[in-house]
């Protein structure tokens, strides 16, 4: 699959996309934790070369942009793109589809029975927006260190790495109760690597509501209406 995936992304300009942003970090003078990529993908141009590789990605994106992963970091270190990239951790793949498959299956609606809870796939969701928040800081990646400083881990290459995961709580990158796995020594976070992000909170509703806007009805059917919330990072 990793092969079909670099053949994809030369066919579709992404390597070329890629490419160009792997110059623009490594121009930077910022030091970066973890480098962030957005991946735009085709799911029927996909499954066209590769239907397995297709099928992953629209069932399981996040194991799916780990291959993504691993063929972008082969790219950085044959064409040397990135000079301070050390580990495959240190990149973040992002997959964004340009369209879902036009079946019910792939659309997400809070009014069915039952929820699947468990899927962490790509949905369709339509739905109106009633309120906005402003848009704040969040932590895409953070570096972490030894904190015993006779321990190999307390400097030196990227060895702990947090990257934020699509579903994942702000804790769950950034927290003070990790340990090093080498020595137990608890480890402390290199602010100076740490990446930012911009996440803003909408609250919507499903567009059903429009119905309860028009008054009096003959229809003998009741529903309720409940806000959902979304993230957008």
């Amino acid at each position: 699959m990793r092969e079909i995936a670099l053949v994809y992304l030369d066919r579709s300009g992404g390597l070329q996309k890629f490419v160009h942003d792997c110059k623009k970090y490594n121009d930077s003078n910022q030091s970066y934790a973890v480098y962030r990529f957005i991946i735009s993908i085709n799911p029927s141009d996909i499954a066209e070369l590769d239907a397995t590789l297709g099928n992953y990605i629209l069932h399981n994106p996040i194991q799916a942009a780990q291959i993504f992963q691993s063929v972008c970091f082969v790219a950085v270190n044959t064409l040397s793109l990135i000079e301070q990239l050390q580990t495959e951790a240190q990149i973040s793949i992002l997959l964004k589809p340009t369209h879902l498959p036009s079946l019910p299956s792939y659309v997400l609606s809070l009014s069915t029975f039952p929820f699947n809870y468990t899927s962490q796939r790509f949905y369709m969701s339509e739905g109106i927006a009633i309120a906005m928040g402003t848009v704040t800081k969040y932590t895409q990646g953070a570096r972490f260190l030894c904190t015993e400083e006779t321990c190999p881990f307390s400097e030196g290459r990227f060895r702990y790495i947090r990257v934020h995961l699509p579903g994942a709580t702000e804790s769950a990158t950034v927290r003070n109760d990790f340990v090093c796995a080498l020595c137990s020594s608890p480890l402390q976070e290199d602010m100076k690597f740490r990446v930012l992000g911009d996440k803003q909170i909408v609250e919507m509703i499903d567009a059903k509501v429009l119905k309860a806007l028009k008054g009096y009805s003959n229809d003998k059917s009741h529903f309720r209406i409940q806000t959902f919330t979304v993230f957008l990072r």
